[in-house]
């Protein structure tokens, strides 16, 4: 008998939500940062256990919101917990349980989740403090089971993919098997071109920049050519992203394109272009391609 359930994966900002998705499906599907609130759309990766699907809800960090921008990320956050069969709360090890993680604790706990718990980045702490952590997170009283994994390197990811099959319900399979994630082409490069600029501008420019894919050609050799716009609020982040003589640019082209060739396995021509659109952080139809409400208030107890 074939099943297949929802998953979403809750968390803090930056506990490595995105990191876990991609080893659950075993290829990338999701942006990966250092950068906190790196997650603005809800990804949806796609999982095969033998006869089950797992359907993985990849959610924007929960934290106190104060952009409209903010508000309607937690809000996609806890709409995804709603639409999920089991939710897997996410913690870092290294940070324990923090303001934040105990607001999404509380907030699970308000709303009756059926809740598992994933401690990571266990391999960067010493084992009497996981220890205790395990034991902070056992004593919530909000989750069934609590596993211990290091996302980066895999070391326990199997376990929780079992555990997770085995509790999702009985029915058809919603997506094709050889599906790894429910996002279009155009936003998913629009995402790895976004990873690059966090990537290489992680201090100058912290989110202060959007990309929307404006153009996706085919050619006849299989080859497809993407038109981005990378869009910041002020001229001297242009200036910024830019580099001299065009220099910072190339950079992050020539690595956003080889990160799509590879996972569409094609080839790729990335022409990107900077633009200045002062609080676009309001524009309704970048919520819209995002998945995002444009009008949201923040959930009660979303941290």
């Amino acid at each position: 008998m074939k099943r297949c359930g929802y998953v979403a994966l809750l968390g803090a900002a930056n506990v490595g939500k995105s990191t876990l998705v991609n080893q659950l499906v075993g290829a990338k599907v999701a942006i990966v940062s250092a950068k906190a609130q790196t997650t603005r759309t809800r990804v949806t990766g796609i999982a095969i256990v033998d006869e089950t699907q797992l359907v993985l809800l990849d959610l924007p960090g929960v934290f106190a919101p104060r952009r409209r921008l903010d508000r309607a990320m937690v809000d996609a956050a806890w709409r995804g917990v709603a639409d999920a069969d089991r939710v897997l709360f996410i913690a870092d090890a290294t940070i324990g349980l923090d303001d934040a993680a105990l607001a999404a604790i509380e907030g699970l706990r308000a709303r009756g989740s059926k809740a598992d718990a994933v401690i990571n980045k266990v391999d960067a702490i010493d084992r009497p403090l996981l220890l205790k952590l395990a034991k902070d997170v056992e004593a919530a009283g909000t989750f069934e089971r609590i596993f211990m994994v290091s996302a980066k390197t895999g070391d326990g990811v199997d376990d929780v993919r079992r555990w997770l099959a085995g509790l999702m319900p009985e029915g058809p399979w919603l997506f094709p098997e050889d599906q790894l994630m429910d996002l279009t082409e155009r936003l998913f490069a629009a995402e790895l071109t976004r990873e690059q600029i966090f990537r290489q501008l992680h201090q100058e420019l912290p989110y202060s920049a959007a990309v929307v894919t404006d153009r996706w050609v085919e050619n006849a050799d299989g080859s497809a050519r993407v038109d981005q716009t990378i869009y910041v609020e002020r001229d001297g982040q242009k200036a910024i992203v830019i580099g001299a003589g065009g220099s910072r640019l190339k950079t992050i082209g020539a690595s956003a394109r080889s990160e799509l060739a590879k996972a569409l396995d094609r080839p790729i021509h990335l022409f990107l272009h900077v633009k200045v659109r002062p609080e676009w952080g309001e524009a309704r139809e970048l919520y819209r391609d995002w998945g995002l409400e444009y009008g949201t208030q923040a959930n009660k107890g979303s941290g």
